[in-house]
């Protein structure tokens, strides 16, 4: 319930939220907006001066109390449902509301039915542009995971299907990206090789996936979606740049033509693999690599430029394929030291759930490789499904995407895919090509089926060179720079955060520039709760505000008062850092007085608007510093006290401990109260 004050001056509790503006204001009020007092911070209230009696005083409410299980319920609620998916079940009769259930969890269904022939068209035109892409990325990022080119294919085939049908954003193009293939392959090299043992490596890739798949999907039905938001994006552009740079190294066995190089990921051990193995360098491979790499950029570079010219990066590393396929077969050069793809299967994805290993030795190293892969392909997919449903002005469920990656990748370690997500090149390439719905993940899928099926023994030639150029390419893009200067202009902690993550994934590993971006970010969350920023508080001439000096040049300091400001719920992680942190304000304010022979100081004000709940340890602080202070011959009042604080200290039976009389609605009635004190006292 709030308080209105009528034109007597009395408080009227009848008054409640639901009362129109038009009535909330007499002539007081509207006088005191005209000249400025009237504010957030004094809503509800008359504008006061230092001469204000205590009859016109607001009493702090206290709110009701409600039952244990209401209010867990409610807090359950806005914790895990703050987008409340039940809303649309409410009122409806019972075959609705099962009909509404099956679209919430295939959202195919819900618009299917809608599909109009000339949207079609669009998506057809869009699922044949990322087919252009996707195959020989497929082909690409399967061998930066260190798979058989062929499961490239495979998992550009049936996440897409699934994800149509279960997804819900309308420009997501899904299949392998590069981050997640690194990791993966980084990860399950450390203890098996694909050389010496490529069925055991196969299958553990398989598993990693299903676990992957497991833990994404987990999320999204228990509503956790917060957790990769503790991957910050500082962090992220860090590391994305630093895997980058260490994907673009590692192709440098392909484009150099090197037979034998380093399984490590650092640059220092890549570098020194490169220059070791001098001797297999190939000049036939270096030229043909700077071509086409200079092709793909320059492609890619044309794009950039006009969006309209999309097509023209999209087409770029189907037709280096082509090109260097058809040169390689009619120069013969893989006998001169050019590696080629070779045979590579043709039909549709065999089974693989027999495949997986849930036991064993190796149990361990695919639950960790299937978590980090699964939180990095997840955090890349919902980023590119949020962005480009934000250009188009619609909604894209985050825990609903993380259910659809996750099933979709449980059900493709069980046809021989690995990992899949959200791509952002290729959801680019959608976007840009006219996309209308999830259909053109269909048409993408169909286009590979075709490849698979009657194309295959065309890559025969193919040479690994431009599979390595194509992967530069791609990965240049994951180098953020204007995020990076952005970062470095705003926030130096931030830029810090970033640069730490880079500097771990390059000269570390992969794994550990990871760990170490969601160390720094969980760190930087940490400083924040246990180290809340105060602020102290003066006076804006001529008004009853009451603002940061720092922020505010022009506010003044109150004789005898120290106001200050606390931004953050006191609970026991912090409370004792805010307890010194206040003293030390006084000891500050008692050192200034001294040296400005100003008045003694007298109150300490806390402005607790920004404080929106106490723990049982935030409360004994509050406590403590009301008896520290009361040493020092100071008296302690609290301003604006909401009704999560309210609640505990009632709760605490420590409102009469704390006195009724240190209680206030805002900074300035606590100011024109303690000063009519003071002046009583004199």
């Amino acid at each position: 319930m709030s308080v209105m004050v009528g034109s007597s001056g009395r408080v009227d509790s009848s008054y409640n939220d639901s009362t129109p503006a038009s009535l909330s204001k007499g002539p007081e009020m509207d006088a005191a907006e005209d000249n400025g007092y009237y504010g957030p911070e004094n809503f509800c209230s008359f504008p006061v001066d230092h001469k204000m009696s205590d009859e016109k005083v607001h009493k702090v409410g206290i709110p009701e109390i409600k039952s244990v299980g209401h209010k867990f319920n409610a807090k359950m609620m806005e914790t895990f449902f703050p987008d409340d998916p039940f809303r649309q079940f409410k009122g409806q009769p019972c075959g609705k509301k099962w009909l509404l259930g099956l679209q919430y969890l295939f959202p195919i269904l819900e618009w299917a039915p809608k599909y109009k022939f000339q949207l079609f068209k669009s998506d057809i035109i869009s699922g044949l542009t990322i087919a252009s892409l996707a195959i020989p990325q497929g082909i690409s990022y399967s061998k930066l995971a260190s798979l058989p080119p062929i499961i490239g294919l495979y998992s550009s085939f049936i996440p897409p299907i699934f994800y149509a049908v279960l997804g819900s954003s309308r420009d997501l193009g899904v299949g392998p990206v590069s981050i997640a293939s690194l990791l993966l392959g980084a990860m399950l090299r450390e203890q098996v090789s694909p050389i010496t043992q490529p069925k055991l490596y196969l299958q553990l890739a398989f598993t990693a996936t299903f676990f992957a798949g497991i833990f994404q999907a987990s999320l999204g039905i228990l509503r956790l979606g917060f957790i990769i938001d503790f991957l910050s994006r500082a962090t992220l552009v860090g590391f994305m740049a630093g895997a980058a740079v260490i994907v673009s190294l590692q192709q440098l066995k392909g484009l150099l033509g090197i037979t034998h190089f380093t399984s490590k990921m650092d640059i220092i051990s890549v570098l020194h693999s490169v220059f070791q193995h001098e001797k297999e360098w190939t000049w036939e491979t270096i030229l043909m690599g700077v071509f086409f790499l200079v092709l793909l950029l320059s492609a890619r570079y044309i794009s950039k430029g006009k969006p309209k010219l999309f097509w023209v990066s999209a087409a770029a590393p189907l037709t280096s394929v082509i090109l260097s396929t058809l040169f390689v077969f009619a120069t013969r050069t893989d006998k001169h030291g050019v590696q080629i793809i070779g045979h590579l299967q043709k039909g549709l994805n065999p089974p693989s759930l027999k495949m997986l290993l849930f036991g064993g030795e190796y149990l361990a190293l695919t639950i960790k490789t299937g978590l980090v892969t699964g939180l990095i392909s997840l955090t890349e997919g919902i980023a590119v499904g949020r962005t480009f449903a934000s250009i188009n002005d619609y909604q894209v469920d985050g825990n609903k995407e993380m259910m659809a990656i996750g099933l979709m990748n449980m059900a493709g370690s069980c046809t021989s895919c690995y990992v899949t997500t959200g791509s952002f090149s290729r959801s680019a390439v959608n976007y840009n090509a006219g996309c209308k719905s999830a259909v053109s993940n269909l048409v993408m899928a169909v286009a590979v089926m075709v490849t698979l099926l009657l194309l295959t023994p065309l890559f025969y030639y193919t040479p690994n060179v431009v599979l390595g150029a194509i992967i530069v390419a791609a990965v240049l893009g994951l180098i953020d720079y204007p995020a990076a200067y952005f970062i470095w202009k705003v926030d130096k902690v931030d830029f810090l955060a970033c640069m730490g993550a880079f500097m771990g994934t390059i000269f570390i590993s992969v794994q550990m520039g990871l760990i170490i971006a969601v160390g720094i970010s969980v760190l930087k969350i940490l400083l924040h709760v246990t180290r809340p920023h105060t602020s102290l508080l003066g006076n804006i001439p001529g008004t009853n505000y009451y603002r940061n000096l720092e922020q505010y040049t022009e506010a003044t300091r109150i004789p005898a008062f120290l106001l200050l400001r606390i931004d953050a719920p006191i609970y026991f992680a912090n409370s004792t850092y805010l307890r010194e942190r206040i003293l030390r304000w006084v000891h500050d304010e008692e050192d200034r007085i001294d040296r400005e022979k100003e008045d003694t100081l007298q109150y300490v004000i806390l402005d607790l608007t920004a404080v929106t709940t106490i723990d049982t340890t935030g409360v004994n602080i509050l406590v403590e510093v009301k008896k520290t202070l009361e040493k020092r011959g100071l008296q302690l009042a609290l301003a604006n006290p909401g009704a999560g604080v309210m609640e505990k200290l009632h709760k605490a039976n420590l409102i009469q401990s704390l006195g009724q009389d240190c209680l206030f609605l805002t900074v300035g009635e606590a100011v024109s109260s303690c000063t009519s004190m003071l002046k009583s006292q004199a």
